[in-house]
């Protein structure tokens, strides 16, 4: 027989002893191969079906095992892939809890206590800002003014005597301390780089220990504004976050946590004005910050003349109006009197009383400057050697 036709059915025939015939059929054995394949097919579906079910459920066990609500847990946490894990705590902070959490600790309530028929009373409240862990904490000159008694109230809830190391009405600034080391502290920053739409974030006590921590929000309004308060001229970083009673003295920030500003005024209702506060920038607070702690004062350049902005449409002048000339001034020894009128300082126009300042900011004491005044019809030239500034009560 021919091996290859092993694979066709045949049939084989003989004879039997009795004449008759016997038959034997055999079966094709290329049917009975695609019989095994089809078998073995289905079972590698059937095994791969099932190797996968158990996979995947070993699978989205290990990863998603923490997405599910129980009754211990009905809020949904979500897990990175890898294996890393990021729980609902971890969730990005925006930039205002930020710096709530960063800054927060180095704010403190001031309260200033004087003796009154009934004993020791709070006569007003402020914020202050921890600037140096040993205790030297910033705040306004018009939240410590006139007390007999200075007391600190720490994030922490202690509260601790204070003692003035210096204070400067004209830039309402003032330095405290508490007898405290190793305290949280908040970075001044560069009120330089502010610009107008910055994110600015002020933390506070508006209206008391009540409300003590409070943070708000805005944007940064405006820089350099001048505003005149109590007959001073400040140069401010104006904002929209809202600043009240008890925010004095408190910071400023920007997003990163950097203090931009002091809180310092705020244009009251009175005004009829809303959204508009004021804070002392912080580039002009760190050198008043720092005289403060070495000498206890800030002592700047005077001509020794008090007056006012004037324009006279008779004479065509405009100018500053001496008032009054200070005893053993720089003015008073120049021979200027009442009544004069400043035209220029230092080669410079004088057509009102905010420039004398912006003028003298640029000198120190003992400096010699030109001053050009109107007198009786005439004007003169005359040297004026710059003194101290002597505050004067008024």
């Amino acid at each position: 027989m021919d091996d290859n036709k092993l694979g066709e059915v045949k049939d084989v025939k003989w004879k039997n002893i009795d004449g008759g015939e016997g038959k034997i059929k055999f079966r094709n054995r290329k049917n009975r191969g695609k019989l095994r394949n089809f078998i073995k097919g289905i079972a590698f579906i059937i095994i791969a079906a099932v190797s996968g079910g158990i996979s995947g459920a070993y699978v989205i066990d290990k990863k998603y095992s923490n997405k599910a609500y129980t009754p211990n847990n009905q809020s949904l946490i979500e897990s990175k892939e890898e294996g890393s894990q990021t729980r609902t705590g971890d969730i990005t902070k925006n930039a205002i809890t930020k710096v709530a959490e960063t800054v927060g600790p180095a704010v403190v309530g001031i309260s200033n206590r004087s003796e009154g028929f009934f004993g020791s009373q709070d006569i007003g409240s402020g914020s202050g800002i921890i600037f140096d862990s040993n205790g030297y904490i910033a705040t306004n000159n018009h939240v410590i003014e006139g007390a007999a008694k200075v007391t600190v109230k720490l994030s922490s809830g202690k509260t601790l005597d204070a003692t003035i190391v210096g204070s400067d009405p004209r830039s309402d600034l003032a330095v405290i301390k508490v007898d405290a080391q190793n305290l949280p502290t908040a970075k001044f920053g560069d009120s330089s780089k502010v610009k107008v739409g910055d994110t600015a974030i002020a933390i506070g006590n508006p209206l008391g220990e009540e409300f003590a921590g409070s943070v708000t929000s805005g944007i940064v309004s405006a820089l350099n504004r001048r505003i005149q308060y109590g007959g001073t001229i400040y140069k401010v970083l104006q904002t929209d976050a809202a600043i009240n009673p008890g925010n004095s003295g408190g910071p400023l920030c920007n997003e990163l946590g950097e203090v931009i500003g002091i809180n310092s005024l705020k244009i009251g209702t009175e005004q009829n004005a809303e959204g508009m506060g004021f804070a002392i920038s912080i580039n002009e607070a760190k050198s008043i910050i720092k005289s403060l702690m070495d000498y206890g004062k800030v002592s700047r350049p005077f001509l020794g003349i008090y007056g006012q902005s004037v324009v006279s449409e008779k004479n065509n002048i405009q100018g500053v109006y001496i008032r009054e000339v200070i005893a053993g001034s720089g003015a008073a020894a120049a021979g200027v009197k009442p009544t004069d009128i400043i035209l220029e300082l230092d080669k410079k126009k004088v057509t009102k009383f905010e420039d004398l300042s912006d003028i003298l900011d640029k000198h120190k004491i003992g400096d010699s400057v030109v001053c050009k005044i109107w007198r009786s019809g005439k004007t003169m030239e005359i040297n004026i050697t710059l003194s101290e500034v002597k505050e004067k009560n008024r």
